[in-house]
């Protein structure tokens, strides 16, 4: 049975090992761990950056993982702030726990320092762990408004409507020709996760005054939208048959159609029934051709 350990143990594991590597210059918690709020879990993961003297001699061996734990598997890539390189590397631990852990050079913690705001990264939330040399005591307060939508312009809202209707097109040619795997891609990726989240986020915020942080990647839309469209949403999800994939896009469509105008109508922006009624058509007209002979 996976027990993860507690998190004062974690931390305290980590701010040790900090201690302990000389190049380490400080440790910083971010994200939903560094704010008192009721977003963590027993999973929630642990994004700690960590500043050293020399990011290119620290990162050339990562074999520095070692010294938490007992690693199950590990993947990174690189990323810029302030026109430095930074790179990630996020670890899952054999105890359950997973690091991401954000390499920063050293020069960052004084970049921060000297910037008007902070980044996106830190105005989430971050608690200092350790600070050799104080150089994070100097830092701006987060404000928590990293990440939380603004209203999007009429042209933005034109523009996703245009977008997943777009994407739709797709879904059905793909399922008029049997390529489900395809078909798949282009409704629960393209059409919902990318277009229809965005509607559906913008849909929470008016019920909370342009104010809250949703989830990446649509993590807690079911628990943040009313009852009644999550019901929807969950029935958008299906298997592999290609008519219950038919069924789940007109479901997906309905459910932009209602949501999209419901944000439009709170905005004050029409919602284009011109092309709604245009790509309608034609994916019910995809839907009726049949399915396409198989090739021999």
């Amino acid at each position: 049975m996976l027990a993860p350990p507690a998190e004062a143990e974690v931390l305290e594991r980590l701010v040790a090992w900090g201690e302990a590597e000389q190049s380490i210059c400080a440790l910083i918690l971010t994200s939903s761990r560094a704010r008192s709020d009721d977003s963590v879990d027993l999973l929630s993961d642990y994004d700690v950056i960590v500043a050293v003297t020399d990011a290119p001699a620290f990162i050339s061996n990562d074999d520095w993982v070692l010294a938490y734990g007992e690693p199950l598997a590990r993947w990174g890539d690189q990323h810029e702030l302030y026109e430095l390189t930074t790179s990630f590397l996020g670890v899952v631990y054999a105890d359950g726990i997973k690091v991401d852990y954000t390499i920063w050079p050293d020069a960052l913690l004084e970049r921060v320092a000297e910037a008007e705001s902070l980044p996106e990264e830190l105005d989430v939330g971050y608690r200092v762990l350790l600070d050799k040399d104080g150089r994070a005591s100097d830092w701006r307060a987060p404000t928590y408004r990293a990440h939380v939508p603004a209203p999007p312009t009429e042209a933005e809202y034109r523009a996703i409507i245009e977008e997943f209707w777009w994407d739709t097109s797709y879904v059905a040619k793909a399922l008029w020709r049997g390529e489900v795997v395809f078909a798949k891609f282009a409704l629960d990726y393209d059409a919902k996760l990318v277009a229809l989240r965005r509607v559906l986020e913008w849909r929470i915020e008016l019920d909370h005054d342009w104010s809250l942080r949703p989830g990446a990647y649509g993590r807690g839309l079911e628990r943040l939208l009313p009852a009644d469209i999550s019901a929807e949403l969950a029935s958008t999800y299906v298997g592999s048959g290609v008519e219950d994939n038919w069924a789940a896009l007109f479901r997906t469509t309905a459910l932009f159609r209602r949501v999209a105008t419901e944000v439009g109508d709170a905005l004050g922006y029409a919602y284009t029934e011109d092309v709604d009624e245009g790509v309608s058509a034609y994916l019910e007209g995809v839907r009726r051709l049949g399915s396409q002979p198989r090739r021999q």
